[in-house]
């Protein structure tokens, strides 16, 4: 495992791999003090800081949950990140930490700051909600024990909520697994300088090694067992965030995170596992644990902080008069699948007692609906949004982990943004390891009316290793379907630019994950108009012929690509 060093600091929005030497004891400096000078600590921390033996930054820093006065602060104390109790090798005892927030990226302006305490109970994590800052501007932060300062990262806040500010630069992602490939797509989307991440799902796998496996084989392997205790969750974590090129995203910009199922299971369905003819009496402690694991090492504010087997995941963050992103979260409160996880002609799929969200959040995000005034309005969520039928005749054939399990569930959501006279809806996905783009409908089976939203589908950061590219016009999902517009297996990100006439979307493909250090370039780009649904092409790059590619790719193969488990 590659180690950082961490007396050297990473300032982003420098050009890719920049970074400042600046002295430990020196560099933290407090308000009103020469920056050029130590100004010394609390007491507290340097008594605190004699009990550590290494560097506790290893797993970095990040920053989420932004509005238009400040954001959360994220770290984790660990000086042994793969420590098997998930301890991370700490004294079982709190930390003070100290932070601070500074206005110019060589941390010399001081605008807040203040101490914070890592406690064993919460696996050293630091969670600092800051307030009281500017609005739509960038500023820069790190933390402190003792002699040992962590990386820095860059954050941003949003516009005042009656300004449009400027145009926000917003990545998405979904789907690392460590084992699969080297997150560089990661390390390019840091490079890209976005002013927001959304990451929608699968963060990191349950999986333990020689379990969920590629072709040729996993470039690296999972530390430990399969996750199924706090121990072995927060030792995953700290393993996924221990990887320099995730360190570098995060500490890039503010992210919104959601989860979806292998962050717990796979295709887990509220207090169901995957398998449910297979007894999992620990299912609810499990689920438990991965709740309690995942806030500790997500950028989250106090009111998603779990309460034993619940965690308020689903949420609404306002980028001023320009954007307001509604959360989803769709696997806590769903029902179960209704003819298992695969693709099915599954009669249960159209029960109009069913749903995706429950009852509350679906409520949430239609009264969310009514009350926007915002440009746009994105949907950021994990599975299949627009309908996939995968038989030409006519049986409909489509994923029941997905919303065409939930079809009444999709159909109340999409006429709820219709009747809301919602200006924009764009809903953004990941989870099926491709991009794909599409247009949504009230009425999928008819292909000639009108489109009333867009949808934008990410990728896998590493999922199913390289993969390779193919001509999206030969697909055949996009012959059935005429509603769906691209389709891409290669890994990346989605990175978009919002403006008040227009989001224009940019498919980023790292066309290499099993070796480390890619290039990445743009696929295809595509735009949604305002107030005009449905996506638009405006670019498609050629084919490469020095790579691998799928000319003729067929159902069965997609299929298997997408849902393939162990």
């Amino acid at each position: 495992m590659s180690k950082l060093n961490r007396r050297h600091f990473l300032v982003t929005g420098l050009a890719a791999g920049a970074a400042v030497t600046i002295p430990a004891t020196a560099a933290f400096a407090d308000p009103g003090t020469d920056p050029g000078t130590d100004p010394g600590t609390d007491p507290a921390v340097e008594a605190a800081s004699r009990e550590l033996r290494t560097d506790p930054f290893t797993l970095g820093v990040a920053s989420g949950d932004p509005d238009h006065e400040g954001f959360v602060l994220w770290t984790r104390l660990a000086q042994e990140p793969l420590a098997e109790d998930g301890f991370g090798g700490m004294p079982q005892r709190p930390f003070p930490v100290q932070w601070q927030v500074y206005a110019d990226e060589r941390c010399r302006r001081v605008v807040r700051s203040g101490v914070s305490v890592a406690t064993p109970e919460w696996g050293h994590s630091v969670h600092v909600e800051v307030d009281r800052l500017g609005s739509d501007r960038d500023y820069w932060y790190r933390f402190r024990v003792g002699r040992y300062v962590s990386p820095v990262g860059r954050a941003r806040t949003a516009p005042h909520p009656l300004s449009y500010g400027s145009s926000l630069a917003m990545a998405f992602v979904s789907c690392a697994q460590y084992e699969h490939g080297y997150f560089t797509s990661y390390r390019r989307l840091a490079e890209d300088n976005p002013d927001l991440v959304l990451h929608l799902g699968d963060y990191q796998y349950e999986y333990t090694k020689d379990t969920y496996t590629i072709p040729g084989g996993n470039v690296r392997d999972h530390e430990g067992p399969e996750t199924e205790t706090l121990a072995g969750y927060r030792q995953r974590h700290a393993q996924y965030k221990a990887d320099p090129d995730l360190q570098a995203a995060h500490a890039a910009a503010p992210w919104l995170v959601v989860w979806d199922d292998h962050e717990v299971d796979n295709n887990w369905a509220d207090e169901i596992p995957e398998k449910p003819e297979v007894p999992q009496p620990n299912f609810l402690a499990r689920r438990e644990a991965a709740f309690r694991a995942y806030y500790e090492n997500m950028p989250l504010r106090r009111t998603s902080i779990p309460r034993g087997i619940d965690m308020q995941l689903y949420r609404r963050i306002r980028w001023g008069r320009m954007a307001m992103f509604h959360m989803l979260d769709t696997r806590q409160y769903r029902d179960d699948q209704g003819c298992g996880d695969g693709y099915r002609d599954c009669p249960a799929a159209v029960d109009p007692a069913r749903s995706i969200t429950g009852a509350e959040q679906e409520s949430w995000l239609l009264d969310g609906f009514h009350h926007s005034r915002a440009q746009w309005d994105i949907i950021g969520q994990q599975v299949f949004f627009a309908q996939r039928d995968n038989n030409a005749g006519p049986a409909k054939i489509t994923s029941q982990d997905a919303w065409d399990g939930y079809v009444a569930s999709r159909q109340r959501i999409t006429q709820g943004w219709v009747d809301a006279k919602v200006r924009n809806a764009v809903v953004l996905t990941g989870d099926v390891h491709a991009h794909w783009a599409s247009d949504l409908k009230l009425n999928y089976d008819d292909p000639t009316g009108p489109s009333v939203g867009s949808e934008l589908v990410a990728t896998s950061i590493s999922t199913g290793g390289d993969g390779a590219d193919s001509d999206p016009s030969t697909h055949p999902f996009l012959t059935i379907n005429p509603h769906l517009k691209f389709y891409n297996n290669q890994r990346g990100y989605v990175l978009t630019k919002i403006e008040r006439d227009q989001l224009t979307a940019d498919f980023r493909v790292v066309p290499k994950v099993q070796t480390p250090g890619a290039e990445v370039y743009t696929r295809a780009t595509f735009v949604v108009e305002d107030r005009v649904p449905g996506v638009q092409q405006t670019y498609l790059r050629p084919l490469d012929p020095t790579l691998r590619a799928q000319q003729q790719l067929t159902v069965e193969e997609t299929v298997r690509l997408e849902t393939e488990r162990p």
